[in-house]
């Protein structure tokens, strides 16, 4: 049995609070060693890789030549995804053998080429994990990303789904206090650092994990600062962090910044789980028509932040973005679930200790085995052929660990499909997944009395392929593992009642800047349900023609909804939702309505026309 390790970090911060601050953070210094000359990057514009010359070249025994490489939102991603979801820009991708290939790959050319290298994070490593790894509470992915030599990472939102001290025993080790160590060998926690520099406990106001790390990169100091979103509490359970409160991302990052400078750390990197979205360019590594809540964040930052590493959206771009002073910071994001690792290049003047030069690019996860003509080759139609050549070996002996533990019960046979089943939204923002969905959580209340039930998009983490066979099903067979992957989050089912006006009030809260709800998000409801919305309509007066079996809905009246404990609790700012009264709560958990709903199958696509968009 292996045992916990403790930091002693609330102490190591009392200390960082005091005149001995320096010697604290001094002593966290890690050297990783070795020099070479680097070329100057090329000019960028917003359809090429992010590339930028901060300062004039100096002569080569002044500069100092590192590399980052930086992932985000891996969600315990350990088997490569399906669907459009293990696709970039039509490529196949993702998987952990392949995510640690490709990293210790790029890690390999850069010290090849001079340059030390660290691998580092921007949250949400783990949380709406499959099945492989949640079934461990995600110990699977800590090992693993281990293994592959990420360093450090910030914190995500999903990173506190099972809590705080969830997250304390991730980092530090030790059995689960409920379940145990249920792979039988003992979890000596992560050999990465989370950062969470903006969650502070509410006693001690000291953030609960560290707020910084500082390594040294070919002889010059570099400052790392990690942080989630401001908005986390809005999006994840509130049960697990009554404890601590989140603060705003630019007065935290501008914060530990200045101590950083105040000890000669000039040159400094962000880890944040906040970012955006570039328009449609099909180029992994552009920035075109950018826009998101990352962009005012960059805008508020101190000079010595010149690398912004980003992440939530789920989006890939490579950017230039204006701090406070004008002065352009690279931005970065690599999607999701391990499909691209992002190589950062930067040179840093050992004289000044700044950044002069900064380059990115996204580079794909491959998995796959090209045709002769470029194609990939696939088993059946949108299942592709893994590449064994690309199988980390160290990772697979791991991975296949908890793949053979799991497989009992995530290859079990629970239902099946007709067709695949998307997630991908419609303009009027249902999905078809969505409507089978909340079909389900109807069906598995209706012993309640539930006459409607609604379902956030945001829970609804893959979609359901008919030809995918992880355990050697029959095409359209669907397995509990699938439906896990599905639905993650072990969310209950509850029945509440709402009036009409209550009900609409909820649909209201879809749009941004109503009653506080800070991104547009369509709720998907079961069948018979109906409404329409236009968004050229003032906020509050955007859904109209609500129906219930072609009746319309009484303001006046009761009307019994299903939702799960997420949404009924006011998750994804619906706080609309915690008017409801006489809550009743459904055996289990909201994925055995799915896969009781599936058992009933074959299960079609739902047809995605309950919500009508009018403008």
């Amino acid at each position: 049995m292996s045992h916990p390790r403790h930091r002693g970090w609330t102490s190591a911060l009392r200390v960082l609070a005091a005149p001995a601050l320096a010697v604290a953070v001094v002593a966290a210094i890690s050297p990783t060693g070795g020099s070479s000359a680097d070329t100057t990057p090329a000019a960028w514009t917003p359809l090429t890789p992010v590339s930028l010359t901060l300062t004039e070249p100096q002569a080569a025994t002044r500069t100092a030549n590192g590399a980052l490489l930086a992932f985000n939102d891996f969600h315990g991603a350990i088997d490569p995804p399906t669907g459009s979801g293990g696709l970039v820009v039509g490529n196949p991708a993702g998987g952990v053998e392949y995510l640690a290939t490709w990293v210790k790959k790029l890690r390999a050319e850069n010290v090849a080429a001079g340059r030390d290298v660290v691998t580092v994070g921007a949250g949400d490593m783990v949380g709406a994990s499959p099945l492989v790894s949640a079934a461990f509470h995600d110990e699977p992915t800590i090992e693993l990303l281990s293994e592959l030599g990420l360093e450090i990472t910030s914190v995500g939102n999903h990173e506190f789904d099972e809590g705080v001290i969830e997250l304390k025993r991730l980092q530090n080790g030790g059995c689960h206090p409920v379940d145990g160590c249920v792979d039988g060998d003992g979890f000596d926690g992560a050999e990465f650092t989370y950062l969470a520099a903006n969650v502070v406990d509410k006693r001690t106001h000291l953030p609960v994990l560290p707020p910084v790390s500082v390594k040294i990169i070919d002889g010059v100091p570099v400052g790392f600062v990690g942080m989630t979103l401001e908005a986390t509490p809005t999006i994840v359970n509130p049960a697990g962090i009554t404890s601590v409160e989140f603060k705003d991302e630019i007065q935290t990052a501008n914060l530990w910044g200045g101590i950083l400078r105040l000890l000669g750390v000039k040159a400094q990197v962000l880890l944040i789980h906040e970012g955006g979205l570039q328009g449609p360019t099909g180029d992994i590594s552009t920035c075109a028509a950018f826009a998101g809540a990352i962009t005012p964040i960059v805008a508020g930052l101190r000079d010595e932040f010149g690398v912004v590493v980003s992440g939530h959206t789920h989006r890939f771009y490579s950017c230039s973005l204006p701090n406070a002073t004008g002065k352009p910071v690279v931005v970065t994001s690599a999607g999701t679930n391990g499909t691209l690792v992002t190589d950062i290049t930067m040179t840093m003047d050992r004289h000044t200790r700044t950044f002069s030069s900064i380059a990115a690019r996204n580079v794909i996860v491959e998995n796959g085995v090209r045709n002769a003509d470029g194609t990939w080759q696939t088993s059946a139609p949108g299942v592709y052929v893994r590449n064994p050549a690309l199988i980390d070996p160290a990772a697979k002996v791991i991975a296949d660990k908890y793949r053979t533990a799991v497989a009992p019960l995530a290859n079990r046979v629970v239902g099946s499909i007709t067709a695949d089943i998307p997630r991908d939204a419609k303009p009027s923002g249902e999905s078809p997944l969505g409507d089978v969905i909340a079909d389900a959580q109807l069906a598995w209340t209706s012993s309640a009395g539930a006459q409607l039930a609604l379902m956030n998009p945001g829970g609804i983490r893959a979609a359901l392929s008919y030809t995918n066979s992880p355990g050697g099903e029959a095409p359209g067979q669907v397995t509990y593992g699938e439906a896990f992957t599905v639905q993650p989050f072990n969310n209950l089912v509850v029945t509440q009642s709402l009036t009409g006006a209550q009900l609409k009030e909820v649909l209201e809260q879809q749009f941004t800047g109503y009653l506080g709800q800070t991104t547009t998000k369509f709720l998907q409801v079961s069948a018979g349900f109906t409404y329409s919305y236009n968004t050229t309509l003032p906020l509050g007066s955007r859904v109209s023609n609500l129906a219930l079996n072609g009746t319309p809905i009484d303001p006046a009246a009761t009307y019994l909804v299903t939702t799960n404990d997420f949404l009924a609790n006011g998750g994804d700012g619906f706080t609309a939702l915690t008017g409801g009264t006489g809550r009743v709560t459904a055996p289990g958990f909201d994925v055995d309505a799915l896969v009781a709903h599936l058992a009933t199958g074959p299960i079609a696509p739902g047809t995605a026309d309950r919500i009508t968009k009018l403008g």
